[in-house]
């Protein structure tokens, strides 16, 4: 995304860079223009084929199904990196509207798309009894909703913050069952770009720009009647001054999708302004972009508690130098109270001194976090098996496989992670193999899994004791030696192993089986692939 600029006129006129409009019939009361070529321009009903001529200086930029006019003299209003972002958008909103039309007797098509594909063999009878749950009658849905079609009964799109509009397009062009598609911007050259691009690609059936304040327009579509089934909010920086008024403006079960981009103040390196805006302090520590992604979850549900409204995350993941949440938002006075109850009750656990009894390190305090599941396990395979499945339909198909492959295979009920690397270095031996210390803490009885967030990452349920055990016994009987002779822990006992000084806090323990389970790497049952997976979901 770019930095917005202030308009030169905060009101939304009909004529935007030389180009008359006409507004499109409104729904639901929105702000909403449209872009007509001339008088005698086609019904909205009907696709106009991309005739808008380019200007001095501007270029054309493809991605997906659309093709975006740009001007050359700012770059800024396209990031190609962000291109993985957009696509799994689309795919993420694709498989919501299936779902939400099918409740509605309406059938999404998709191009390209095959037989679904399913992912997990356990899966399969429940997915036979939802196909036979949304086919009552024993008939199939007679309505069908194609790409680029406007749906009377479909899903209303807004895009909080589009720039130049790419992503509203994209939408418009590769996203079935969608009633109107709203790009605001408060920039009034972003405005006139935005509509421009609509009627380049023959959508301003569809797409409509606005120029308005974000939080004012969402503030005015709260109503019951007014609210979008679909918020995408991808700000310049932080998301904090809109979530208000997005949790407010997105209708009953729909689907808030956001971004953050300032990973520095939510990894770490500035707790205090972390909770300012997002009301968790956060940590610099190596599992800091598992916690952005739960500060931000504890953020939006938190919010949403103010208006008896609760968020229940459908896919969360850190990419590249940003994190993104999926999640829908529903009211429930109940599910509210819960929130208070089991996600941020006080500690009840056994008291702890100020340093730890393993590394002898002072604890830190953080949060508070999002502290449940970060993935509905059931959404992110279904969206999978449609991405396996039509591997054409995106020029990043082969990364979100990747991604969402990583993402099924994560332990649900464990937050955050530790890395290898950062537990030998406490005690200044060698790192060893990841897949051996795995399967240690596989063969003691515990469950582990990577983590998409971090190349090295383990998540397990095996307490702290355990994992220091295993790094005992790998320094001191597993040919792993320390690199320097000092104690690397205060107070620590050292012990001399081979020639070498190897730091024991405790004696070793016996018995660690370092022998390779069977050529899986997780205990709940995923693939033996997962550092494949893991490495092509990190490439840039």
């Amino acid at each position: 995304m770019e930095p917005l600029r202030a308009p030169q006129d905060p009101q939304v006129n009909t004529t935007l860079s030389g180009v008359d409009t006409k507004p499109q019939p409104p729904t639901s009361g929105a702000p909403m223009e449209g872009l007509n070529p001339s008088p005698a321009a086609s019904t909205p009903d009907q696709e106009m084929p991309p005739t808008t001529g380019l200007l001095p200086g501007e270029t054309v930029v493809r991605e997906g199904k659309a093709a975006i006019l740009f001007p050359s003299a700012n770059e800024v209003f396209y990031n190609p990196v962000q291109e993985f972002n957009r696509d799994l958008t689309c795919a993420v909103v694709t498989e919501f509207a299936r779902e939400q039309m099918a409740r509605r007797g309406v059938k999404v098509v998709v191009p390209g798309e095959k037989e679904r594909v399913v992912v997990n063999l356990a899966d399969e009878k429940k997915e036979e009894t939802e196909m036979q749950t949304g086919e009552e009658g024993g008939e199939e849905p007679v309505v069908t909703a194609s790409v680029g079609e406007c749906c009377k009964n479909g899903l209303r799109v807004l895009e909080g913050l589009a720039a130049s509009g790419l992503r509203s397009v994209r939408f418009a062009l590769e996203v079935p069952g969608l009633r109107s598609v709203t790009a605001n911007d408060f920039s009034a050259k972003a405005a006139a770009l935005i509509a421009r691009n609509a009627q380049h690609n023959g959508v301003t059936h569809l797409l409509q720009a606005s120029q308005r304040d974000a939080s004012m327009l969402m503030y005015e579509m709260r109503g019951k009647k007014d609210r979008y089934d679909v918020i995408d909010l991808d700000p310049y920086g932080s998301p904090a001054p809109f979530l208000d008024a997005a949790v407010q403006a997105v209708g009953e079960g729909g689907l808030l999708c956001v971004t953050c981009t300032d990973m520095a103040v939510m990894a770490g390196n500035s707790g205090e302004t972390c909770y300012s805006k997002y009301g968790s302090v956060s940590i610099k520590a190596k599992y800091c972009h598992e916690m952005a992604l739960r500060i931000i979850l504890h953020s939006l549900d938190q919010r949403a508690g103010v208006y008896q409204r609760y968020i229940h995350p459908l896919l969360c993941v850190s990419v590249d130098f940003y994190i993104r949440v999926y999640v829908r938002v529903h009211t429930g006075q109940a599910m509210v109270k819960n929130s208070a109850s089991i996600k941020y009750s006080a500690a009840t656990g056994p008291p702890v001194g100020a340093e730890c009894e393993h590394c002898g390190h002072r604890h830190q305090l953080g949060g508070p976090i999002w502290g449940e599941a970060l993935h509905d396990v059931s959404f992110v395979q279904k969206v999978l098996s449609a991405v396996s499945g039509n591997p054409s339909r995106f020029g990043t198909a082969r990364r979100i496989e990747g991604m969402l492959s990583m993402v099924t295979e994560e332990l649900e009920d464990v937050p955050l992670y530790y890395t290898v690397d950062n537990l030998s270095s406490t005690v200044h031996c060698s790192t060893p193999p990841l897949l051996q210390f795995r399967s240690a803490l596989l063969h003691a009885g515990h469950r582990v899994s990577l983590s998409h967030a971090c190349k090295n990452a383990l998540k397990t349920d095996a307490p702290p004791r355990v994992l220091w055990d295993v790094m005992r016994y790998l320094t001191v009987c597993g040919g792993y030696v320390v690199s320097c002779r000092k104690s690397p822990i205060p107070g620590v006992d050292m012990t001399v192993c081979g020639g070498y000084v190897v730091s024991c806090r405790k004696s070793p323990i016996q018995g660690v089986d370092l022998t390779v389970c069977g050529g899986y790497v997780v205990s709940s049952g995923c693939r033996s692939d997962g550092m494949w997976w893991l490495c092509c979901i990190l490439r840039v």
